[in-house]
């Protein structure tokens, strides 16, 4: 799968808020904070686009052709008064990319035969918009724990351009040559948990870790970060390992979708 940079504010569809900041803050002071990212992930997935009257479907492995960043925007924001807070964070994401003699595509769900390869250009545009509430179940000043819940929303649209080249002679005409689209939003509840635990007598050095789970118009979506921390006056500079992925339910023409790879950022609280 190739690899593509998405340089940005904060984290990708729903990416939680970390702190490293002192454990015992006044209960009834807002503490806010906000992240800025560099996300370097590797993208899986397959869409399928229906074809109308006789054709058959056309499938494509996402990971297989898709790879330059036309554009992204992404903001996350986090604020806490006690052991109640929230965060919201919104994506955009602009990837395309176009390949010749590539045999990512499949026909009626069977790969392409031997001798047949595509010109294909696929794009992709999304948004990604996750709202939570947060409840800090636990907090001393080597470690912390925030359950959370709330929702996300997946926005994706899909496109895909064709011709095939070679012994297409088995092929129907219909799916020779070809432009489709694929679109899809989604609405999921989700819960989850995220916290840190600090390393040596110091305790500038920090662990983060957030997962979360969800349903709802997804068969099933989860997300998992992991990595390490350290803290400064002014805020925080992480490192970790970030997967988020998405199950959708049958029928759906974007079947699934995945994000995974490194990423370093700059965490401010206030």
């Amino acid at each position: 799968m190739k690899q593509f940079i998405v340089a940005a504010m904060a984290l990708c569809a729903s990416q939680p808020a970390w702190s490293a900041g002192p454990a015992a803050e006044a209960a009834d002071t807002w503490q806010f904070q906000a992240v800025l990212d560099l996300y370097l992930p590797t993208i899986g997935g397959t869409t399928t686009f229906p074809q109308s009257g006789a054709g058959s479907d056309v499938s494509v492995d996402a990971a297989t052709i898709l790879e330059n960043l036309k554009m992204a925007f992404m903001g996350a924001m986090e604020a806490r008064r006690g052991r109640w807070g929230m965060f919201t964070d919104i994506l955009y994401v602009d990837l395309g990319n176009t390949k010749s003699g590539t045999r990512a595509l499949s026909i009626g769900g069977r790969p392409l035969p031997a001798d047949v390869s595509a010109d294909a250009t696929f794009d992709l545009k999304g948004t990604g918009w996750t709202i939570e509430g947060t409840y800090r179940v636990l907090e001393d000043p080597r470690r912390s724990l925030d359950l959370m819940a709330g929702a996300r929303l997946l926005d994706m649209k899909e496109t895909l351009d064709w011709q095939l080249s070679g012994n297409v002679g088995s092929l129907p005409p219909a799916v020779r040559a070809g432009s489709q689209a694929a679109k899809l939003s989604n609405w999921d509840a989700l819960v989850g948990a995220k916290g840190q635990f600090r390393l040596g007598s110091g305790g500038a050095w920090f662990v983060p870790y957030y997962v979360d789970v969800g349903t709802g118009e997804s068969k099933l979506t989860w997300q998992a970060v992991g990595g390490i921390g350290y803290g400064f006056r002014w805020g925080d500079i992480i490192a970790a390992w970030r997967h988020i992925d998405y199950q959708m339910e049958s029928g759906k023409s974007i079947e699934r979708l995945s994000f995974d790879g490194p990423m370093i950022g700059a965490a401010f609280h206030w």
